[in-house]
């Protein structure tokens, strides 16, 4: 997908005399015929590198050859690759980090306990600083003395995209209703009603139905989905975290997921759920706004192979409960390093969270802009008239997000030690166990029982119990308590 230009010679000059003329109490001279090397460190793969790619070829071509800049990308084949490479070079030394990282809190948090990060106030005004969302902002602000560590550049929450061709089969024949899915609740009795359909057109076959449902990171069901139901299970003030694993919540998490997965009405085969819907095993998703530029645009199973429609919604809640969504994309930490190299790293960052800029990154990667300004739908929709072709999935999920901003508190964790560690039990704990179950329920329908009769053996209070108990003893253990 090609923007249209919007950087001229005049406006890369301009943008070069502000920079040279320096930035708050942080005053560099740079020179042109000594270029300052930017090395960036991210985890951006397809349209999402496609497009950052794009955008550092354009800075090096105007500005930074105006200023003295060159920035240089690598891209790493997801977070937690990026994640190990980090941690790796931080502990060679400093001189190992790249000039600017993606990081998500956690992660930026191990760095500065070596003291190897950049803080990053000294760069901007108070009045520059005011034009960034503020929620985004004080994501960033998680050292001791509330120092700025993490700078956004993109932003994402999650979204629920449906395969709307096979869907309205299955609302045809059933009288399924869209407005079914706003709750969790809603979506695990949908789910039921879509295997038990799947499954009625082989009445020959019992037990065949197919899943409805899956989703990724399933770090963001718990901590979303508990402070929708009022718990904050991670409570962290200066590094330091309370754990509250309310067993209520907890087994409202458990019968919204582990429950519909055991009988078979949500799964997981890929990498990704958006593979599983590519292959015909699962009619819809939850995952990442950034993710919506993945989802296929058709179904390729052994029988057939045939076109789909996607339609993004926001993610279901739990009924009755507050209105929450993950707010959620890594920002740039900056490595400490010369004067001049952090400089140019955060002048290179300004100029890719420019309005109109950051908006045609936003359109491209599906990913939320950064600045007040840019957030808004008349805006991303002038921004797409300018595109020469526009992929209407990643344009749809960024509407759906400033819907879901608009009517909901956007919330992430504050960094803590141990963070990393903890989101993991968050992610495996319970999926591990499902996934695990759900093999012995098969297990057992192979042998002859019903499929109700097996997922009910695994449906008891005692599995919960030793679930919970262990749960608790993981993240217990990740945080050192």
């Amino acid at each position: 997908m090609k923007f249209a230009k919007i950087t001229s010679a005049v406006l890369a000059a301009a943008m070069a005399a502000q920079l040279l003329g320096g930035c708050s109490d942080n005053e560099v001279k740079l020179d042109p015929a000594n270029p300052t090397v930017v090395s960036v460190w991210h985890y951006y793969n397809g349209a999402q590198k496609e497009a950052f790619d794009a955008l550092i070829d354009e800075f090096n071509a105007t500005v930074g050859t105006e200023v003295g800049i060159i920035v240089q990308g690598t891209s790493y084949s997801d977070v937690g690759a990026l994640e190990d490479a980090v941690t790796s070079a931080a502990e060679e030394g400093a001189d190992k980090l790249p000039s600017i990282f993606a990081a998500y809190s956690d992660m930026a948090y191990a760095v500065e306990e070596k003291g190897m990060l950049a803080e990053l106030d000294s760069y901007f005004t108070n009045e520059e600083l005011s034009e960034y969302v503020d929620g985004f902002i004080a994501e960033g602000r998680f050292s001791k003395d509330g120092k700025l560590m993490i700078f956004p550049v993109a932003k994402s929450t999650e979204v629920f995209i449906l395969n709307k061709t096979d869907w309205d089969k299955f609302a045809e024949a059933t009288g399924a209703d869209i407005a079914e899915l706003e709750t969790r609740e809603g979506l695990v009795r949908v789910s039921e009603r879509y295997y038990e359909w799947t499954d009625s057109l082989t009445p020959d076959i019992p037990d065949d139905g197919k899943a409805f449902y899956g989703r990724d990171a399933m770090a963001n069901l718990f901590t979303a989905g508990l402070m929708q139901l009022g718990t904050e299970i991670f409570a962290a003030d200066n590094g330091n975290v309370t754990i509250n694993a309310d067993k209520e919540n907890l087994r409202k998490i458990w019968d919204c997921y582990y429950v519909p997965y055991i009988n078979g009405w949500f799964s997981s085969y890929g990498r990704f759920r958006s593979d599983d819907v590519k292959i015909g095993q699962i009619c819809a998703l939850t995952g990442s706004s950034a993710s919506a530029t993945y989802f296929p645009k058709q179904v390729m199973t052994d029988e057939a192979s045939y076109p789909i429609e996607a339609l993004t919604l926001p993610v279901p809640e739990f009924e009755g409960g507050k209105h929450y969504a993950v707010q959620q994309g890594a920002g740039m930490a900056v490595a400490k390093s010369t004067p001049s190299c952090e400089y140019a790293s955060v002048e290179f960052l300004k100029w890719f969270t420019e309005s109109e800029r950051n908006l045609k990154f936003a359109c491209l990667s599906g990913y939320m802009p950064v600045k007040k300004a840019a957030n808004e739908e008349e805006l991303l929709t002038m921004a797409v008239k300018d595109m020469d072709a526009a992929d209407t999935i990643p344009v749809e999920a960024l509407n759906v997000c400033f819907d879901i901003a608009s009517k909901n508190e956007m919330y992430t964790y504050k960094a803590f030690s141990g963070a990393g560690a903890a989101r993991n039990v968050l992610n495996y704990s319970l999926s591990d166990k499902a996934a695990a179950d759900c093999e012995k329920v098969n297990q057992m329908v192979a042998e002859g029982m019903s499929r109700a009769e097996a997922a009910a053996s695994f449906d008891t209070d005692e599995n919960f119990e030793e679930w919970y108990n262990g749960f608790c003893a993981a993240l217990n253990e990740a945080c050192g308590k």
